[in-house]
């Protein structure tokens, strides 16, 4: 295994948990931990340990409660030296997370590697034997998580993380973690990010935070890639620099075709097509329609008859096109009428 740093021992949990369980008299009890915890192959529910034993699965409970208790006991009377030495190094690896990580990071952090399941099942069990960790179970709101217990319980940590949730919720967009820092009272940004990192019910993107169901921090589709790419920009792009832009970004599944862009960027209303294959947002104010449509509505806003070189100007500020395409429309399409030399007007009906 690797080490945290390169004073500490090198962490062998394998060795360590098979240490703790040699402490468990009985084969039985053994077995509920082992597979309770997924200690050696994946996590086993009450029921399926209870079938293999052949015992009801409120007696499974009930064993695996007695064996926590037990060897929770004997840590904290010093007995498991394997608990406390290792308590020690999980606080300082979560000091340097923000004092309280999903176990996953927790494990990458503490190996300096990506873990694996069975890895990440170790630090887990350790955890929850040790008293100066405080783990939090997962659930449809949280992630399995460990915290330093000196700064809270389990009631505690999910109470300050579902203040955060509120916070970006009333707020109604993404926040960075220092703009959450200063609407919050927590000493540093690093543990308001921990903080946050715990909930299901966030994502994050570019350390933007918002709520899960936000396609600016959590992009499911190519519509919603499409989406933030261009509220990054800020300014309209053409398709192709789109696509481009997704393939350089830090995006889950990249690859797609400049065509699949053009495609989406079509069907979905919240792009507006302003030139030859350039693309807006509609939130920036521009507005669906051909080059006609946008001299009607320009004519339409206007209480006199406009000069033409007036009527490109206007258009020309929610579309990228030719000169000459404007020109072209106002001279060709039914709907407008020079009223006076290069001065149009719509036509009445």
């Amino acid at each position: 295994m690797n080490n945290t740093t390169e004073n500490e021992p090198k962490i062998d949990l394998q060795a360590s948990v098979k240490e703790i369980l040699n402490i468990i008299d009985q084969e039985r009890e053994r077995e509920i931990i082992t597979r309770r915890f997924g200690l050696y192959d994946r996590r086993e529910t009450l029921e399926q340990i209870g079938e293999l034993l052949g015992i009801t699965r409120e007696r499974v409970r009930q064993l695996e409660k007695a064996i926590l208790t037990k060897l929770k006991a004997a840590t904290a009377s010093g007995k498991v030296q394997t608990v406390n030495s290792l308590e020690k190094v999980l606080v300082r690896n979560l000091v340097e997370l923000g004092r309280i990580a999903r176990v996953q990071d927790l494990t990458n952090h503490l190996l300096n590697n990506t873990s694996d399941q069975r890895e990440r099942a170790h630090v887990a069990f350790i955890a929850e034997l040790a008293p100066g960790l405080t783990v939090i179970d997962e659930n449809d709101n949280y992630h399995h998580s460990i915290g330093i217990a000196d700064y809270g319980d389990d009631k505690k940590i999910k109470g300050e993380v579902d203040v955060i949730v509120t916070t970006i919720k009333k707020h109604g967009e993404p926040l960075t973690i220092e703009a959450l820092h200063d609407k919050l009272s927590y000493e540093h940004p690093d543990h308001v990010r921990a903080l946050a990192s715990v909930s299901k019910l966030l994502a994050h993107l570019k350390d933007s935070w918002g709520l899960v169901k936000w396609p600016t921090v959590n992009p499911k589709n190519i519509r919603d890639k499409i989406y933030v790419i261009l509220a990054e920009n800020g300014k309209p792009m053409h398709f192709s620099e789109i696509a481009e832009s997704i393939k350089d970004s830090s995006f889950k599944r990249k690859n797609v075709t400049t065509q699949a862009i053009h495609n989406e960027l079509i069907k979905d209303s919240r792009f507006v097509l302003i030139g030859r294959g350039i693309y807006a947002l509609n939130s920036w104010g521009f507005d669906r329609g051909t080059v006609a449509d946008i001299i009607a509505d320009v004519l339409k806003q206007s209480d006199t008859p406009l000069h033409r070189d007036e009527i490109v100007k206007r258009v020309l500020k929610s579309r990228q096109v030719k000169e000459t395409t404007i020109l072209l429309n106002l001279q060709s399409k039914p709907q407008f009428k020079r009223v006076a030399k290069a001065t149009y007007a719509l036509e009445s009906k």
